[in-house]
């Protein structure tokens, strides 16, 4: 009778047992996996969205500016030889060498206006890169087409601006097409046009204020393509927003630490568990393996027998524990999703890894039983018959 054929019938004679570290091994595997997958997905949908959503580069003219702060106190600034930007030198960006990186370029062009007696911040944006600049705008009534505007919500409850009504703006009459929701932003306070409309109405031709570039992604070199945009753009001052960037891939990185704490505790306790079964299974053993040994068993032998029976049972419990993981991350996903679910991607090198940890730690739990069991006294065990 081979080895592996005693392990299989002892398997199969104690099968509470063996039920017992198969579902404490199928567990550690199914926590590891479910929360490797969930976090590979959601750091693969995070990183897909902050590719195309938000600016995270601001482009400004460059100007000789003197701030005047003296003991907590802003008392404004003196500015000199301040220029605007020249729209057509904007294309220069898109020839950056990290081009491909870019979701979206944003000119804006910016202006006070009067309307009746009150003065307002007019900006002029290229709506089509709105979706990407500013997802987070959401319209009582529509956005604008040529001759329209839409106002943020301060200034539409100062000037007491609704959708269809017409403002006068240097004695142009532009109809207000959209009020926006409430932002929490400076937005709020603005009225914006499209970028042509405004650049005529505060004689801007050909140039803009300020550019917003969308370059966010898990790998995107910020620093980098700050210094390229500088490079192509000497007459400007490129700035990259690092807070937003950095908090949240920091977020995520601190998150997927602490699951990955979570899964290493599930796991040390899953091997307890199988360590602790397993040297009461020698235990109730002690006559079987005294004979054993009596009828020419060597101590590698009786090792090998217990080693082949976590191993068969470690085996079954990595494959059984990646499907339940699977399984559970896409739960997960689906709960957490608020009507956009994220789908779970099988992993082959994620499966291959859960089964090498479910026998890596079986086998390392059972490293100590196996040479308990080797090392037990044939005499004395076949006395106690």
């Amino acid at each position: 009778m081979k080895l592996s054929d005693i392990a299989l019938k002892n398997l199969l004679r104690r099968k509470g047992k063996a039920v017992f570290i198969l579902v404490g091994l199928m567990v550690a595997v199914a926590t590891a996996v479910a929360v490797i997958s969930y976090i590979e997905a959601m750091t693969a949908d995070i990183n897909h969205k902050l590719e195309k959503y938000g600016a995270n580069i601001l482009v400004v003219p460059r100007t000789d500016h003197l701030a005047l702060n003296y003991g907590g106190m802003a008392l404004g600034g003196v500015s000199f030889e301040m220029q605007e930007i020249p729209q057509e030198a904007l294309t220069r960006i898109r020839h950056i060498k990290n081009a491909r990186n870019i979701a979206a370029v944003g000119p804006v062009v910016l202006g006070g206006v009067t309307i009746d007696g009150q003065r307002v911040l007019l900006a002029g944006i290229d709506f089509a890169t709105r979706q990407i600049l500013k997802p987070w705008w959401h319209v009582l009534g529509r956005f604008p087409e040529t001759g329209q505007i839409v106002a943020g919500s301060e200034a539409a409850r100062v000037l007491g601006l609704s959708p269809g009504k017409a403002v006068h703006v240097k004695g142009a009459a532009l109809a207000v097409a959209g009020i926006l929701a409430p932002t929490g932003s400076q937005d709020d306070q603005l009225l914006f046009s499209h970028l042509g409309d405004a650049q005529q109405l505060l004689d801007k031709k050909g140039t803009v204020s300020m550019v917003e570039v969308a370059a966010l992604c898990e790998a995107c070199p910020i620093d980098d393509m700050v210094a390229q945009i500088g490079n192509v753009l000497p007459a400007a001052r490129v700035m990259g927003i690092q807070q937003v960037v950095k908090g949240r891939l920091e977020t995520l990185t601190h998150f997927r630490k602490f699951s990955y704490g979570v899964a290493a505790v599930v796991v040390l306790i899953s091997g307890l568990v199988v360590l602790v079964t397993l040297m009461g299974s020698v235990r109730e053993r002690t006559e079987e393996i005294g004979i054993f040994r009596a009828v020419g068993f060597r101590k590698q032998h009786v090792m090998c027998v217990v080693f082949l029976e976590t191993l068969i049972v470690a085996s079954l419990a990595g494959i059984l524990g990646y499907a339940v993981g699977l399984l559970g991350a896409q739960a997960g996903l689906w709960l957490l999703a608020d009507g956009h679910p994220v789908a779970v991607q099988v992993n082959p090198l994620l499966a291959t890894e859960a089964l090498a940890m479910a026998v890596g730690v079986g086998m390392a739990a059972s490293a100590y039983p196996a040479l308990m069991a080797a090392r037990l006294d044939p005499n004395q065990a076949l006395r106690a018959l």
